[in-house]
This record gives C-alpha cells, sequence and structure tokens, in this order.
C-alpha cells in the first residue's frame, strides 16, 4: 500500500514551486538552456501567448530572456512592475533601452568576452574570401571556367592596410590577425588608445581613405547609426573591401549596394544586416559580396559558454549576489 504523502510536505513543496521567479522568453532559446530555465524557474515563450495570457503575467515578470537581436522598450519594461533583471544571450545589447531599465531598477546582463576569438577570426574569413574572391572562384569551377581560362587575378591581402572601426576586445583580436598577415593597422573611435603602437585615425572617414581593407567591430546604436555612409565607401575606393561582423546599423545598406553595383569599392564580406534575418534582394543578387547569416560567435564552444553565462546572470541575482557582467 502506498504512503500517503503528509500534507505538509504537499503544501512546502507547492510553496517551492510558487516561489519560483517567472521568466518571459524573447525568443526561442537551445533546448539545453530551456531545460535549465524550466527547472530553476516558470518560464513563458512570448510567443505562445495570447493578449489575455500576456496581460495575466505582467504582474508576475521577474526576468526576461533575451539575445543580442532583441527589443525592450520602454513601454514593455514599464509595464512589468515586478521586473528585476534582462539575461541578454550574446554581447550586443542595442535593442534594450538601458535608459528605461536603470529608471526601473532593473539589471541588464550580457554574456561579453566568451566569442572574441571566434568573431575575430571570422572577421578575417570573410576578408580573405571577398579580397580573393574565393565564392567566385567556387563557382568558377562549377560551371566548367576552368577548363577555358584562368580565373582573373584577385587582390593581395598580405602586407595590406587594415583599418578597425572600434578597438574594443573584437577590434583588437582583429588587429593580433592583421599583425601575422603583415598589415600596417589603423583604427578610429571614441578615443585613442594609449596602449596600442596603431595609428590613430579622429574619424571614420579619414581612416577610410587610407587603408586597402576596413573592418566594423564598433558597438551598435544612435552613435554608429549609418555609419559607413556613401561618403566613406567612397573614400574606401575602387581597390577597398568592407568587413562587418559588428552591427548591421552601422552600415548603410543601400549605399553599400550602390557602391559594390557601380565597383566604387572592390568587394564586401558581411556577417550582419539591417534586418535579420531578411537580407535584401539586391545584396543577395551582386556577385562581389559574401554572406553569412550573423555566424561568427557561433562555435560550439563559444555557444555553450554564453548559455552558461546567461544562466549563470539570472542564478546569481535570484541568489541575491552581485552579477559579473551587467551593462547598467
Amino acid at each position: 500500500m502506498a504512503t500517503a504523502v503528509p500534507l505538509v510536505l504537499l503544501i512546502l513543496v507547492g510553496s517551492m514551486r510558487a516561489m519560483k521567479p517567472t521568466l518571459l522568453l524573447l525568443s526561442v532559446l537551445p533546448y539545453s538552456l530551456m531545460e535549465r530555465l524550466r527547472e530553476n524557474f516558470d518560464c513563458y515563450q512570448q510567443s505562445q501567448l495570447d493578449e489575455k495570457q500576456a496581460i495575466a503575467l505582467t504582474p508576475t515578470v521577474r526576468g526576461i530572456v533575451a539575445t543580442g537581436e532583441s527589443s525592450v522598450t520602454r513601454e514593455q519594461i514599464a509595464r512589468l512592475p515586478a521586473l528585476e533583471i534582462i539575461s541578454v544571450l550574446g554581447v550586443g545589447y542595442d535593442g534594450i533601452d538601458l535608459e528605461a531599465a536603470r529608471e526601473h531598477n532593473v539589471r541588464v546582463t550580457h554574456t561579453p568576452g566568451l566569442s572574441t576569438e571566434d568573431i575575430a577570426d571570422f572577421a578575417m574569413a570573410l576578408l580573405l574570401c571577398a579580397a580573393r574572391q574565393v565564392l567566385t572562384a567556387d563557382r568558377f569551377i562549377r560551371s566548367g571556367g576552368w577548363t577555358t581560362g584562368r580565373h582573373p587575378m584577385t587582390a593581395r591581402v598580405f602586407g595590406g592596410r587594415i583599418g578597425i572601426v572600434g578597438l574594443g576586445r573584437i577590434g583588437r583580436a582583429v588587429a593580433l590577425r592583421a599583425q601575422a598577415f603583415g598589415m600596417s593597422i589603423a583604427y578610429t573611435g571614441r578615443t585613442p588608445k594609449a596602449d596600442v603602437p596603431y595609428r590613430w585615425c579622429n574619424d571614420v572617414q579619414a581612416l577610410a581613405a587610407s587603408v586597402d581593407y576596413l573592418v566594423v567591430c564598433a558597438s551598435g546604436g544612435a552613435g554608429t547609426h549609418g555609419m559607413i555612409n556613401e561618403t566613406v565607401l567612397a573614400e574606401l575606393g575602387p581597390c577597398g573591401v568592407l568587413v562587418n561582423i559588428a552591427r548591421g546599423s552601422i552600415v548603410d545598406e543601400h549605399a553599400l549596394v550602390e557602391a559594390l553595383r557601380d565597383r566604387r569599392i572592390l568587394a564586401a564580406g558581411l556577417d550582419v544586416f539591417c534586418d535579420e534575418p531578411r537580407v535584401s534582394q539586391a545584396l543577395r543578387e551582386l556577385p562581389n559580396v559574401v554572406l553569412t547569416p550573423h555566424m561568427a560567435s557561433t562555435t560550439e564552444a563559444t555557444v555553450q559558454a554564453m548559455l552558461d553565462l546567461a544562466f549563470d546572470n539570472l542564478a546569481t541575482h535570484f541568489s541575491g549576489r552581485p552579477v559579473l557582467t551587467q551593462v547598467n
């Protein structure tokens, strides 16, 4: 005969379940992270809530799990009176209204530093692929072109001049790799760095005019929106290559399409776009641009480390301890 469960234990278990903080998940997350979150929190997928369910949930939401592509507006934050933390799975958090989060005493955390080396590797891969025309050479062979002649010559990378827009963690990692290619290195950003030997340019236009390869590593946001515009591309010139592994919003895509189409720059390598995951037909039709689906940071090792840190930020916060990767 089964032993009856004491009433007091049932009450205790129910109380413990009720004490689980409520999380609102803004994106579909990897299964391994979802399992850990559900074990420790009451989780609700925003896309699966109807209007009534969403309204009923608003007084109880204590945490939000977002990605680098998520948007959390001032209005959303104001509607969640119990909100304490927004844990971003990713480095970028320009879709989060940090000012509103500060005003409502909401922590915002992210997962920085873990993907630096992978992103820097990928920046160089895009640079090489675009400059050396790897994709067009691949298509050249597949179409039988090699049987009738040689592929056209391409640009040399070794010993070239590279300009880095934003010399933060990723920009510095790109510079380290550029050194191995014997490249001269220049950069621009908010302020010159006293601890590097690279040449400083006080604006991106001057930087573009003095380099062969322009690699965008800057943060997104209003301060850099549309920074790589028609004028900058004109300064980069017909032998120049643009690489963007930062944020799609930093590059004026219309101006870039026109510059590539008219051969006012040689080529581009893009891992980020203005309206991800939708990439304009105009970009997709161009032969002199390499397009990848925002994958620079997505190696197995990095993604697992990011999942762990996003979870740890939540667990640490709700245990009452200070988190290490708070951004506001």
